[in-house]
């Protein structure tokens, strides 16, 4: 295909990404997200015309970092097996472009949401469910740990960011990320404050969702990105919740009538 295509720009997305679920299944996490990567870097190492390269990386590299927020240049220390083949990747990134002259990149993301986001994922679970119970479709939402904290972008903006990475006149690492801290409860709030419920009244924990190892701290800063792409982060985390939410009604009750129908 990329023989046929002839690209100018390879952008490699693709991965087992759901870090939960890496612990259930970490060799498919791994042979997807670190090896695809690296079949992927020997391909375009092989054309006649390499195209630019950009590898989607992920803060969970970082694990449990000893300072905060996290650049470039922060050690990496992943506590998952998704962490672990995405530091894999990572590396190899880097190692192609300075051991083979490619021009490949890569976009250490931060979490990006939107409302794409996957169902599996904590936060979409939480629009979702925020929707569906203010709809009287759902009763309640079960969750793990709501304390846990993380940098939340909008993933449109962090696209727009790795574009800009492919346009420089040499390859490098950028960290693209909000600089803000915020909690699943944030989210939560949020969330259901879009609605116009309170979490409390339907949220219940439950230990099935604890991850056995778990990130800490994990906090960025987008200065390089800044400095050099002109990118910053713009839409916040209550607008993210709020258009998430919105996509969710509207999509619930686009089913409901379908299903009348």
């Amino acid at each position: 295909i990329l023989v046929k295509a002839e690209p100018d720009e390879l952008y490699h997305l693709a991965g087992q990404s759901h870090v939960g679920a890496s612990f259930d299944i970490p060799e498919t996490t791994c042979q997807f997200t670190a090896m695809g990567t690296l079949k992927l870097l020997e391909i375009v190492r092989d054309l006649a015309t390499p195209p630019k390269f950009l590898h989607i990386s992920s803060s969970e590299i970082f694990g449990k970092p000893d300072q905060s927020p996290q650049d470039e240049t922060t050690p990496m220390r992943p506590v998952t097996p998704y962490g672990v083949a995405k530091a894999f990747a990572t590396q190899m990134v880097t190692l192609y472009r300075e051991s083979f002259g490619l021009f490949a990149c890569n976009a250490i993301c931060y979490n990006h949401e939107s409302p794409r986001r996957g169902e599996s994922f904590v936060t979409r679970k939480i629009s979702r469910a925020a929707a569906a119970i203010s709809l009287g479709y759902q009763d309640e939402l079960l969750l793990g740990d709501i304390d846990g904290r993380r940098d939340w972008g909008f993933a449109p903006e962090y696209v727009e960011a790795m574009w800009r990475m492919l346009q420089q006149p040499a390859a490098d690492d950028y960290v693209l990320a909000t600089g803000e801290s915020n909690s699943v409860r944030d989210f939560l709030d949020a969330a259901f404050s879009a609605a116009g419920l309170d979490w409390q009244n339907y949220v219940k924990k439950d230990d099935r969702y604890r991850r056995p190892a778990e990130v800490s701290r994990l906090l960025g800063n987008a200065s390089k990105s800044k400095d050099i792409l002109g990118w910053h982060a713009e839409t916040r985390l209550p607008k993210i919740a709020e258009l998430m939410v919105q996509s969710d009604l509207h999509a619930i009750q686009s089913e409901a009538g379908s299903q009348s129908n």
